[in-house]
């Protein structure tokens, strides 16, 4: 690493050689950018002086919180006698052993056996050619066709980013690939209220949504269903209650193999080790990342379901021409263990469930009463709050859709508090160690925020 370089120098040469992920790049000035230096817990540090509150976990993933040397510790001794090696060939190593025992542990009874791959978006690649080999194994090569969501969030690869249902990543190459059908999402706050449907009504109606998708192109065309037991980046959208219930009836009566997403739900975030568990769900297939190593470094896969393991262990299936130079990386496994001797230590799935998730949410709750709140919701440790222009009329919306998302996400990173503007609405995912102090402090951030944005969007005549 360079030192004495100011920081200045360094946003100039970022914006001369780093293409950013997400980017509008004619948008973004230099002056713009935020250089991350260090961190600790659930704290950041910039390369100007400035200390930010980490309200997304990183994105979505440092669940243990920054800083934790265990693991630091644990990828330095793996490194030093193994640093990598493939699994490819016939061969594995003691950490994708011992990882996949562990997570064996942790996953649903029904799920014992994990593909690994670097990321989210690579899991659910690995999910699309799974799906359809299963089909194909059993005899049933017609069944192709996976549903998904619309504004779900699968990842950025071309299979990831199909899956999805982000009309954005959609009109860019040509996407989404043949043999994807979307169907309505359950999103109570921004599409049911409108309809005169009661939340539990609208749940159940959504979760009706696969139903009529199967019965239009017929069952023995459906592959699969993948969804997010709650819609992460396309705005926290947590399902009325009947919505899950209803899904997995459907299912149950239905030969059609069922994706939990749990990139973003996985390894805690919900007070349940996985959002399956917390809705009661039976996944054949769960894609796994970014809390497995707490973001430390690149790990990703698939849990697989029983069922799904001895298809594919069958004599006719064959090879499945599948894989990554990085699956089951040595050093990332070592990370993800340590990462999860922590979480069990620390018991920090309970401590979401019963502590530090329960106090947020009270606190979380209460921002709800501010005017430019419609409606604050939480589950666990990830949460929104949908900004609306008059609050005795919840139907109404802001005009030019995300402009006052982008006003009120300024104002939260320059108060001191990274929180993710989603449309209209600003939502968290902090670190799963925050304590009740900083928790505290970071309601009254958000607090601030919304005051400050409220004083801004008085000035400019739009509320």
């Amino acid at each position: 690493m360079r030192v004495n370089v100011s920081s200045h120098d360094l946003k100039v040469s970022d914006h001369a050689h780093h293409f950013h992920p997400f980017t509008d790049h004619g948008a973004l000035g230099v002056d713009e950018r935020r250089v991350i230096s260090r961190a600790d817990g659930v704290w950041l540090w910039d390369t100007d002086g400035n200390r930010i509150m980490d309200g997304m976990a990183g994105l979505w993933c440092v669940n243990v919180g920054h800083g934790r040397n265990e693991i630091v510790e644990a990828v330095r001794a793996q490194m030093s006698e193994l640093a990598y090696y493939n699994t490819f060939f016939k061969t594995s190593h003691p950490p994708v052993i011992e990882l996949s025992e562990k997570i064996a542990e942790i996953a649903p009874d029904h799920m014992n056996m994990v593909v690994y791959g670097s990321s989210g978006s690579d899991a659910n690649d690995t999910v699309f050619r799974m799906v359809r080999t299963y089909w194909d194994v059993m005899g049933k090569p017609e069944k192709k066709v996976i549903i998904s969501r619309k504004n779900a969030y699968h990842g950025s690869t071309v299979a990831g980013a199909s899956l999805g249902g982000m009309g954005g990543m959609h009109g860019q190459g040509g996407l989404p690939v043949p043999g994807i059908h979307h169907i309505d999402q359950p999103y109570w706050f921004g599409e049911g209220m409108k309809t005169g449907m009661s939340e539990e009504e609208f749940g159940i109606w959504a979760a009706r949504e696969l139903d009529r998708a199967i019965e239009e192109m017929g069952e023995d065309k459906i592959a699969a269903f993948i969804a997010e037991p709650i819609q992460g980046a396309g705005g926290v959208i947590v399902p009325p209650a009947s919505y899950w219930p209803e899904v997995k009836k459907i299912l149950e009566a239905r030969d059609i193999l069922f994706v939990s997403d749990e990139v973003i739900c996985g390894f805690g975030r919900t007070g349940e080790w996985f959002g399956a568990d917390y809705y009661g769900t039976k996944p054949d297939f769960m894609p796994i990342a970014k809390g497995l190593t707490s973001g430390y470094l690149p790990l990703g896969g698939v849990i697989i379901s029983d069922r799904v393991k001895e298809v594919f262990h069958r004599s006719e299936a064959g090879e499945f021409y599948h894989g990554y130079t990085y699956s089951g990386h040595p050093a990332a496994c070592a990370a993800a263990l340590a990462n999860l001797e922590i979480m069990k230590r620390e018991n920090l799935v309970g401590r979401v469930k019963n502590d530090i998730g329960p106090f947020m949410q009270k606190l979380w709750a209460e921002l709800g009463e501010h005017d430019l709140v419609g409606e604050a919701r939480m589950v666990g440790l990830v949460g929104a709050l949908e900004l609306v222009p008059q609050k005795s009329d919840l139907s109404r919306r802001f005009d030019n859709v995300g402009r006052v998302g982008t006003i009120a996400r300024d104002h939260s990173f320059k108060n001191g508090l990274v929180m993710r503007a989603v449309r209209d609405s600003l939502i968290i995912s902090p670190p799963l160690v925050m304590s009740e102090e900083e928790a505290s402090e970071m309601a009254a951030t958000a607090k601030k925020t919304l005051d400050d944005t409220w004083k801004t969007l008085k000035a400019d005549g739009l509320v």
